[in-house]
């Protein structure tokens, strides 16, 4: 069998579709979106016909939808433009966020402090989840700003999203959520989310890398974060990467049209995958036990007595690329910072593996991981100093 890809939280191919579309519009929409031409009036339809095709997956408006470079760059335009928006107006500018955020959020916030802001963390309990007393306890008068991600890239909870945004709209306090893992594997209705902003990364959803998108509730307004032309209504300067765009809403198209029924052959899937890891001695499942709790796609097990950068080599080696979590922290040596929140043990974080399956993946890809997995864990704890027969 050919090599099986089963990181796809990590990074998704383009959809053939996606790049066809692309294709089609880098050999011939490449007027500038702002200029007055007919070439240029080409690039900007297809753009705004993008813009739909973005807001129709999130239940938004189009003009309600912002273009970006991915998920990184919305995530900074949100903190970091509502951050210092607040405090010019003179309004509570606090940040609460969680312990287990992407790094794109953590990183910003770190950042945010050193800029004088008060940040505090929320913690998690066993799955990942937000406990909302913990949110109760400590949002205060000083809180401006809650971010909390939809869906866990590592473990794939499914954080409880309306129920915070409900809290912070009756607040009056800006709630950004991180959708990046979610959008175009779960329905996603903003309005029913309650949430002010929500980012989005076009690679995650079969579109191309370098493009994504920040949805901003009608009359919400960050501070700019690219400054230069007017585009994007002024708030994030730069002529639009119209075939990046056009794959993007492509890709949103086409994930609205299979959303509910891929979703569930992936649950099928994973839990028929889950159910032959469970077989390995001394395995164990991180995140919810409850699969409608989870991404339809995302299995994050501990596996005792290895260390992940060993057994990730041995498997590339077998024929199959799955990760040890979070992509952007690939090459850290330190166990995940979402497992450690969850209180899994130093020793038993190094030993954690993530597979994360998409609409190419079939029952004969997992059936062959399940064949190769445990021979490559066996040898590897009969050179392991960590594990005992």
């Amino acid at each position: 069998m050919k090599p099986v890809y089963l990181d796809y939280a990590a990074t998704t191919p383009p959809d053939p579709r996606v790049t066809s579309c692309v294709a089609e519009a880098l050999a011939g929409l490449y007027g500038n979106p702002s200029s007055q031409y007919s070439f240029g009036r080409d690039a900007r339809a297809a753009v705004e016909k993008a813009r739909r095709q973005t807001a129709s997956l999130l239940g938004a408006s189009p003009e309600e939808i912002f273009f970006t470079s991915g998920g990184s760059e919305s995530d900074n335009w949100a903190l970091k433009g509502m951050a210092f928006s607040l405090r010019a107006a003179g309004r509570p500018c606090g940040i609460v966020t969680t312990a287990v955020e992407h790094h794109a959020v953590l990183r910003t916030c770190e950042w945010l402090s050193r800029q004088g802001f008060s940040v505090r963390y929320l913690p998690v309990d066993m799955e990942g989840k937000v406990p909302l007393s913990a949110l109760a306890q400590t949002v205060d008068e000083t809180t401006g700003i809650v971010s909390v991600m939809l869906a866990n890239n590592e473990v794939g909870t499914i954080e409880p999203i309306a129920e915070i945004g409900a809290f912070c709209r009756a607040r009056g306090i800006f709630f950004h959520t991180d959708g990046v893992q979610a959008v175009g594997h779960l329905p996603v209705d903003v309005q029913a989310l309650g949430v002010d902003a929500l980012s989005l990364s076009g690679h995650k959803l079969y579109a191309p890398k370098g493009v994504g998108a920040l949805y901003l509730r009608h009359g919400v307004v960050p501070d700019a974060f690219v400054h230069g032309g007017a585009q994007e209504r002024g708030l994030r300067a730069g002529t639009e990467n119209v075939p990046a765009i056009v794959g993007l809403g492509c890709a949103a198209a086409l994930a609205e049209e299979a959303l509910r029924d891929e979703a569930q052959r992936l649950r099928s899937l994973r839990e028929s995958l889950a159910a032959g890891v469970r077989e390995i001695r001394g395995s164990w499942r991180n995140g919810p036990l409850d699969a409608s709790a989870c991404l339809p796609g995302h299995l994050s097990f501990g596996i005792a007595g290895i260390r992940q950068d060993t057994l990730l080599i041995r498997l590339d080696m077998a024929g199959f690329a799955i990760s040890a979590g979070s992509a952007c922290s690939a090459g850290s040596l330190e166990p995940s910072h979402v497992l450690r929140a969850m209180g899994i043990p130093y020793t038993a974080a190094h030993g954690a593996i993530r597979f994360s399956l998409s609409r190419y993946n079939t029952m004969d890809e997992v059936e062959f991981v399940l064949e190769k997995l445990p021979p490559v864990i066996a040898r590897l704890r009969e050179i392991s100093p960590y594990w005992k027969n």
